[in-house]
């Protein structure tokens, strides 16, 4: 696409021809419509899912993306400079049914029923 845009500038305009930038401009604007309906809200949603993961606690109901339904028992956090850091793929222990599966971070789907704390009265 640059090198064609490259051509299109030196080109220049032609007798009778039509300005290289308003050629380009109807393709700026699908790009930039394309973005703000298409890419950013994707980009929006991707960062709540990932804080929504970061902030997983015992006792939430998730589903992974296999579809296994299950609460959180355990999370084992990876360590970085002696202090735990909450990553993708730190192992997460589920209860399902009166099984135990340890599956990654990075692989729920979403959370059902995040855990609630009692108010404290």
């Amino acid at each position: 696409m640059t090198a064609m845009l490259a051509i299109l500038l030196m080109a220049g305009p032609q007798e009778g021809g039509a300005n290289p930038i308003g050629l380009l401009l109807p393709w700026i604007l699908v790009f930039g419509i394309f973005y703000f309906i298409w890419f950013r809200p994707q980009q929006r949603e991707r960062a709540k899912h990932d804080e929504l993961l970061r902030n997983l606690k015992k006792g939430d109901e998730i589903v992974t993306a296999g579809g296994i339904v299950g609460e959180v028992i355990h999370i084992k956090e990876a360590m970085k400079d002696g202090q735990p850091v909450k990553a993708m793929d730190d192992r997460i222990t589920i209860k399902t049914g009166e099984a135990r599966i340890v599956i990654e971070r990075g692989r729920i789907a979403r959370v059902v029923a995040p855990k609630t704390e009692p108010a404290a009265t």
